[in-house]
Order: structure tokens, then sequence, then C-alpha cells
């Protein structure tokens, strides 16, 4: 099977992308302020919806003073097409998009008048503008009162001017609402926090015509031209620098505790991970893998453990593998060494002067041929232990139907079966090789009689096997299930019957123990298997 290998690409450290969340949280208040650009533009428009508001209120309360003049005043000559009498509300929406809409330059300076103003109208103007004069000191807007021609009746310096060469005027002039965003003229530097922002350095303009309701029709009588700057959320900011000093340094400690938190759960445990899988390597598995001081997250613990369990099972399985290899060895030797002493022998007989006597070579062939079927015995041994070891697992044996089988299998025992019809987690192939290396043990220590019988105990099957042969002295109770280990060496045991039935159990989920002597003084063993 060809090993697992991690191919050699570029991946990012956990730290990395520690880093990079830690930035992006970072980055987060920042972001913010591109979403002050929607609030600006909301300001903007409630700006432009208040100006709305207070034009509206002035161009009503001139209209409605000048429809009461006596005799009527000239006014624009162009007569408003006439709304339908069903349709009574015309509500004017504010439309500007402080993101989208062009800024205009500042206000292009008042010119000459080329016409002269109407006294009543001038009068009218005068009144409407100390209205605005009042409100101002609320409103904050700068107001601009204009007769037909665009000639400012009332409104700080500039009476007597003309505005009607401005856009916005000229399109209200010509009875059309109209409203601009322009530059901002200011007299003082604006804070530094400013320079961030689009909305801090422009101002809404908005012109409304004045329509007086004639007897020759809806005619232009003037235009209300009033002017804010919309109120800026940096103003605020930069008002609270300190507070906002104050929430960028708890900003900062949140990411360093959070740093510090990913640090100690996360990347540092990693770490010391790392290093104790390169330690094993340097360290003989005997001394197992330090111990980290700190697993931070319970999943960190888990593959801590894990990786601790596997060290284990290594460690276990390391020592096994060289106990079993020299326990191996020894076996293998002694029929090896008989086999060559008597081919030695053997061959100096036909080599020397004195024949052999034909019980001699009767005697030295039948060695060789003793421990050459041990050899064969060892080596079937050792290929059951290798398939107990890694067995297929799973499976369904009943039970019931396993003793004829294994009675067949041995006739010169009786088999009896007691206790509960259970199936085991075991292939009825698997449970059988288990079973006849118990019977087979019987019968080699003089068992004439096997009984079994079988108890269900929650999750598993409890088999207890008893025999009537010679059983197991106190001395050797401890050794039973060492590989290797057998009182019948001289008669050809090999001592890995049980060690194999342990190994199959234990690679099924089970264990097998001797138990106390049987009333008619054989051994008795208990087989624990998980249920089907």
């Amino acid at each position: 099977m060809t090993p697992l290998r991690v191919h050699a690409k570029w991946r990012p450290s956990l730290g990395m992308i520690v880093v990079a969340v830690l930035l992006a949280v970072a980055a987060l208040p920042l972001a913010g302020l591109f979403f002050f650009r929607l609030y600006e533009n909301q300001l903007v428009r409630q700006t432009e919806a208040e100006l709305i508001a207070q034009a509206s209120v002035l161009a009503a309360t001139y209209a409605d003073a000048v429809e009461r003049l006596e005799p009527p005043p000239a006014l624009s000559p162009a007569v408003m097409t006439s709304q339908p009498a069903d349709d009574r509300f015309h509500p004017i929406e504010p439309a500007l998009d402080l993101t989208g809409d062009d800024v205009l330059g500042p206000r292009p300076p008042a010119q000459p008048a080329t016409t002269a103003v109407d006294p009543a109208l001038q009068a009218i103007g005068t009144q409407v503008y100390a209205i605005a004069r009042r409100a101002q000191d609320q409103m904050l807007a700068g107001v601009r009162v204009l007769d037909f021609n665009g000639v400012i009746l009332a409104g700080a310096e500039e009476v007597g001017q003309s505005l009607a060469g401005v856009p916005e005027v000229a399109d209200a002039l010509a009875g059309h609402y109209h409203a601009s965003l322009r530059i901002r003229r200011s007299q003082h530097e604006p804070p530094p926090l400013y320079s961030i922002s689009r909305g801090t350095g422009v101002r809404v303009f908005v012109a409304l015509p004045i329509i007086a309701h004639t007897q020759d029709g809806d005619r232009v009588a003037g235009v209300i031209y009033a002017s804010r700057t919309p109120n800026n959320i940096f103003r605020h900011l930069y008002g609270e620098r300190r507070k906002v000093a104050l929430a960028g340094a708890c900003i900062l400690a949140v990411i360093l505790v959070i740093a510090f938190v990913f640090s100690r759960t996360i990347t540092r445990p990693i770490h010391q991970l790392v290093r104790q899988t390169r330690e094993l390597g340097t360290r003989t598995l005997d001394q197992g893998p330090a111990d980290a001081p700190h697993y931070g997250t319970r999943e960190i613990a888990l593959l801590s453990q894990s990786f601790h369990d596997m060290a284990q099972r290594l460690s276990d399985r390391s020592r096994y593998i060289t106990t079993f290899a020299a326990h191996v060895s020894h076996e293998l030797k002694s029929p090896l060494t008989g086999i060559q002493g008597a081919a030695e022998l053997l061959h100096d007989d036909l080599e020397g002067d004195q024949a052999m006597a034909p019980e001699q070579r009767r005697r030295f062939l039948g060695n060789i041929l003793a421990d050459t079927r041990r050899l064969t015995a060892l080596v079937q041994r050792l290929r059951d232990l290798a398939q107990a070891d890694n067995p297929v697992r799973g499976g369904r044996a009943d039970l019931a139907a396993l003793w004829p089988d294994l009675a067949a299998q041995f006739p010169d025992l009786t088999l009896s079966a007691h206790g509960d019809n259970a199936a085991v987690a075991m292939s009825a192939e698997n449970a059988l090789i288990l079973f006849s290396h118990l019977a087979d043990n019987a019968g080699h220590h003089g068992a004439t009689a096997l009984t079994v019988d079988v108890a269900v105990r929650d999750w598993a099957v409890v088999v207890t096997v008893a025999d009537n042969g010679h059983g197991i002295s106190p001395a050797n109770r401890d050794r039973v299930f060492d590989a290797f280990f057998t009182t019948r060496r001289d008669s050809g045991g090999t001592g890995m019957g049980l060690h194999i039935v342990q190994s199959l159990l234990r690679a099924h989920g089970g264990d097998i123990r001797l138990a106390e002597k049987s009333p008619e003084g054989g051994a008795v063993f208990e087989v624990t298997l998980p249920r089907a």
C-alpha cells in the first residue's frame, strides 16, 4: 500500500489565519465609515426636505399676500398649466443624491438687475424675509426672496441684484422646483477628519417657485431661494474625539485579548502537539510522548488524547513484536539445532570408517522428522496467530448451531451445551476456530468431556467452557495465555493455542479469563463475546 503523502504546496498557517481574522475585526469600524456615505446622503435629503417645508410656507405666505393686492400687480407673463381639480396635493419629494449627483461649484454671484422692482412686491418680499429671519435661528437656513424676474427683493446684502442666471433659479422662474448641491464656501478650515467625507463641503440649494392664482390663470409671482449646509456625522465625531480615541483603544484591547485567546487555546497547543510528534521520532517508544502542559480547546484535547493513545498502541505493539520475535527465534532455534546436529552425525557416518548402527540412524532420522513436524506446527500456529491479530471483523454466529459442528470435529470429547440461545458479533468461521482451540487444548490435557454454558449479560454473551482434564496448576495459572508457554513441549505442544484465542477475542472486542477449577478438577475458561 502506497503511504499517504501530503502534497507540497503553499498553505496559510494558523497564525496567518488568526492575524487575518483580527485585521478583519479591526477593519470593521473603518469599513463602517464608508457606510456613513449612506447616512450622509440621508442627511442631505433630510436637509432638502426641511428646506422644501420652510420654502413652501414662505411661498404660500408670499402668494397669499400677492393675491390680496388691489389692484393686482404685474406678474410673469407665462401662464402655468393648471392642475386637475381632483388632484389637490402636490408633494415635492427630496431627490438629491450625494453619491450620484454632481456637486456644482459655488453659487455664482448676483448680477445687476435689468428690470425695475414693483414696490408692492418689494414690501411683500421684505415681510416674508422678516419671517424667515425669525426662523433662521432654529432652521439655520439662508433665504433669498426673488420676484418673477429673479431680482432679490430681500435677503442679506444682495438686495436689488439679480439671480436669474443661476440654473436652479432660472428653472424655478419657469415654474419648476429645482434643487442642487454646490460647493460650500466657509471662512474656517474644516477639521482634518472631514477630508474623508464628501458631504462636509457641500451646501443644499432649493429654488421653489411662488405660484399666485389670478383671474387669468396661475402665474409665477417670485421664487423662494433657500440654502443650508446639511448636518454631518464627522462633526460630532470630531467633537467627541477623546471618546473616539477611547473606543479605538477598547477595540485594540479586545483584539489583543482575542489574539491571546487564539494563541492560548489553538496555536500554542497545536505547536506543542507538532513538537511531540517530532520528539516521538527521537524518543524510545517505551518512554511514550511527553505530556502537553496545556491543551486549549476540547477538540485539541481530544486530538492530543488520540495521539497519546496511538503512541501508546505503537509502544505496546513494539514491545509485543520485540518479545514475540525473541520467543519465535527461541522456539525455532531448538528444532533447527536438533535437525542440524542429527544431519551432521548422519553426514559424518557416510564419510567415516565405522558405520553407524541402523537403530542409531533410525533414531536420528526420527529426531529430524519430529523436529520438522514441530517446525510445521509452529509455522501453522504463527499463521493462525497472524489471522487472529487481524481478523475479518463483523458477522453473526448462532452459538446453538455451532455446537454440533464442534462436536463433529472432536469426536473423542463428549460435548454438552446448556444455557441461553444467543448470537454473537463474530463470523461462524472465527467462532468455530475459537472454540476448536479450547476443545483441542482440553483434549491434549486428558479431558473426555466438555461442558459449555451460555449466559446473556446486557451487551455481552458469556460462554463458560469447562473440561474434566488434568486442570492447570496454581504455578502456571498466570502464564497460560503467554505465547509459546506449554507444559507438553515434548509431545509437540507449541504454546500458541490459548494466545491465539485471546488475540482473536480482543480483536472482536471480547476477552477470556481462567476461572476456578471445575468440580471434576479440570480447567474452566470464561469467554466474553459481544452480542450480535
